[in-house]
């Protein structure tokens, strides 16, 4: 319209529209720009609106200070949403979104009865499982979608107690889903109650870490509204991020820290020690460090006991070598998932604890983008009919499957004997072996070592003649006695051991180590691999799997061993896909204490097994193990 046009209206028409109500709109409602069945960056980043919403969480006063717990939300939509566009909603929830505190982990080295002796390890700065880099808000906000920051209950400017996994901080976004449905009150920063008029109800939450766990933990709530989550190296129960088969675990890199020391680093409200500290005392000494049962206070932590809630579909991504959150928080939560027939579709890549932007970036957004747009926009993007599972199998080689584990993966049993010796055969007349666990030696310098070590059982197989591909979750069954000491551990690590270590071929110098994606060498989240000495074959723990003899029968239940007598104890590995090459020999190593993840009793304990009544299975894909 051109400018001098405006002035022939009559008065007569200026007047009429004044008397009867707002002007109506000169132009259409603002659409979405959707061509090849994506939606196309029409709107402007730069001009969004920026909004911060403080949301009431109805029936949560976890502060107890008589008034609901809220939540602050940040908002980031397109500005044609005061125009009469309505958006869905990507969201992602934190503990994250201010500084964390100082706060040190408990001490690891304890007493022949479990309790710690009197030194403390200061807790490091821990990684925040990245929050936004940017990404979010410069490829999808131009695309038609809102950006929503909800900070988790006890942090930054939110009310209320952490309590690290608790239904209390799922209850904070799950109240922001609703306040944008129309559920839930929201006030902006002068206590005037605001509406989400532009939402269109629909939300996706995603996230690294803590920020993908509490995906995972409001979608098992069943709340409505949410359409997809994306949870990215996230938890499904808090019990095996610090536990494990009923022993006391560290998740990699951060010994020592157990939930009290996560809920106090995420303690950055206001007065939050001064408000929070009961809760935080109370926490420290319901957690059990002593048994490692599990109980109460991890079963309201353990979202798969919800899992028949789930109406979101799940786009899950996690890393092969991440120590921190371990494999088997993403596997029990697919399988699971699985079972109930939920849309679903999982990456697994061979990095460590990371968001896969780095890694594949551009494929990793046409896939991100035709998922929300299917389940936020209803797009039929395609999306839905590519295959389930994409696997990274070796560094940069990516394969798609129609789902994992693998279709066709079949248990094979390895049996060791003495002699160091790992095959398809059993030997049960394999004569006993006994070690001596000590808590000085890592498993890493435990499985460099070579020939017969007095601290650990070492077997191997021969050169496999083929390659030998592995996708699910090995197990193992170990026939042993203890006696002589207090360890009540058994770790098992599975190995490949191999000349070509490195992504180009090339042979490691002795006690180097390469990372993948941004690990930084030392990190226990590194991929590590190493030359045996002088000798030309070089190793990788490729997984872990940790059992306190206590619990051989169930994780609530402690049971006292008596000295000397054998029992079989079964215990899980952390779920893999991986390949052993052509001419490198796996192998299976035994020990009590691991240094960096187990806690560290007096040394001493003698572990006497019987080779010929243990086995090692693996969920086998392809190739020849003998």
């Amino acid at each position: 319209m051109q400018p001098w046009k405006t002035l022939a209206v009559p008065l007569v028409a200026i007047l009429a529209v004044t008397l009867s109500g707002p002007t109506p709109a000169t132009a259409a409602t603002p659409t979405l720009k959707i061509e090849n069945n994506a939606t196309q960056p029409v709107f402007s980043r730069a001009d969004a609106v920026k909004q911060t919403v403080f949301v009431e969480v109805a029936g949560t006063d976890s502060d107890d200070d008589g008034q609901p717990d809220r939540v602050a939300m940040d908002i980031l939509r397109p500005k044609e949403t005061d125009q009469g566009l309505k958006v869905p909603v990507i969201m992602e929830a934190s503990p994250y979104y201010a500084p964390g505190n100082d706060v040190p982990n408990h001490p690891v080295d304890v007493d022949a009865n479990g309790n710690p002796l009197p030194t403390l390890k200061s807790l490091s700065n821990k990684l925040a499982g990245e929050p936004f880099d940017g990404y979010y808000d410069n490829y999808f906000v131009p695309r038609g979608y809102a950006i929503a920051l909800v900070e988790n209950v006890g942090s930054a400017r939110a009310t209320g107690c952490p309590s690290t996994g608790d239904r209390n901080e799922t209850a904070g976004p799950k109240a922001a889903i609703d306040w944008l449905n129309g559920r839930a009150r929201g006030f902006d920063a002068d206590g005037n109650e605001v509406s989400a008029t532009w939402s269109t109800g629909k939300v996706g939450m995603i996230g690294v870490s803590y920020n993908g766990t509490l995906p995972n933990a409001v979608a098992s709530t069943g709340v409505e509204g949410l359409k997809t989550i994306v949870p990215i190296a996230a938890i499904s129960s808090w019990y095996d991020y610090y536990r494990a088969n009923g022993g006391v675990l560290a998740p990699g890199g951060y010994q020592g820290e157990d939930l009290d020391v996560l809920a106090k680093f995420v303690l950055t409200r206001d007065r939050g020690f001064e408000v929070c500290g009961a809760k935080m005392d109370a926490l420290t000494a319901s957690q059990d460090r002593i048994t490692g049962d599990y109980g109460p206070l991890w079963d309201a932590r353990n979202y798969l006991n919800d899992v028949d809630k789930v109406k979101a579909s799940v786009f899950l991504v996690h890393g092969l070598n991440d120590w921190n959150v371990k494999t088997k928080q993403f596997a029990q939560w697919w399988y699971a998932l699985a079972q109930r027939h939920v849309p679903r579709k999982i990456w697994l890549h061979q990095g460590t604890h990371m968001n896969p932007f780095n890694l594949r970036t551009a494929e990793w957004l046409r896939q991100l983008h035709g998922w929300f747009d299917y389940w936020l926009q209803g797009i039929d993007s395609g999306i839905m009919r590519e295959p389930q599972a994409d696997v990274e199998i070796g560094v940069g080689e990516w394969q798609q499957h129609a789902s994992w584990p693998l279709p066709g993966a079949t248990t094979v049993a390895l049996h060791p004997a003495a002699g160091e010796r790992l095959g398809l055969l059993p030997r049960p007349l394999s004569p006993a072996e006994s070690f001596v666990d000590q808590s000085a030696r890592t498993a890493e310098q435990l499985v460099e070592a070579t020939g017969p070590d007095p601290n650990r059982l070492a077997y191997r197989t021969g050169e496999l003649p083929a390659d030998v591909r592995i996708s699910g979750t090995p197990t193992v069954s170990v026939r042993a006695s203890f006696k002589d000491g207090a360890s009540p551990y058994l770790t098992a690590l599975l190995v490949d051991y191999g000349t070509d270590v490195r992504p180009d071929g090339t042979l490691l110098s002795t006690g180097q180590s390469y990372c993948y994606g941004e690990g930084v060498p030392g990190d226990t989240g590194c991929t590590t691999l190493r030359r045996l000495g002088t000798a030309t074959t070089a190793y990788k723990i490729v997984s872990r799997g940790w059992l306190d003899v206590r619990n051989r029968h169930r994780a609530d239940r402690t049971q006292p061993l008596r000295p000397g007598k054998e029992y079989t104890f079964t215990w899980d590995f952390q779920p893999k896909d991986y390949l052993f090459k052509k001419g490198h020999r796996l192998g299976l190593v035994i020990i009590s204490t691991d240094r960096d993840y187990t806690l560290r009793y007096p040394a001493g304990t003698r572990v006497t097994v019987s080779p010929g009544h243990s086995s090692l299975r693996l969920p086998v894909v392809f190739g020849r193990l003998g």
